[in-house]
């Protein structure tokens, strides 16, 4: 499923229109990414907690070249799923 289709399953599911739907959903993306920006966690109840978590610096190793390459240390956003949705996902 790619956005659009994630849009026209919401509007048809609450009744709105598509361009609603779609302000709605971009409204909730842009709150989770900012809510990780400032380094929060997002949890939503039944579905799963989005997080930032922090990756060392390390050396990778260019596979064109075999030349080593520094890595520098980032943050990285990460989901776990939720029990809800991981029953949803595995009931039969």
């Amino acid at each position: 499923m790619n956005k659009g289709e994630l849009v026209a399953a919401v509007a048809d599911k609450v009744g709105l229109s598509r361009g609603q739907a779609g302000e709605a959903i971009d409204a909730a993306i842009e709150a989770i990414t900012g809510a990780l920006k400032n380094g929060d966690e997002v949890k939503i109840v039944g579905f799963g907690t989005f997080v930032v978590t922090n990756r060392a610096a390390g050396e990778a190793r260019n596979p064109r070249t075999g030349e080593k390459v520094k890595v520098p240390a980032s943050k990285t956003p990460k989901f776990r799923a939720g029990a809800g949705l991981k029953e949803a996902v595995n009931a039969k």
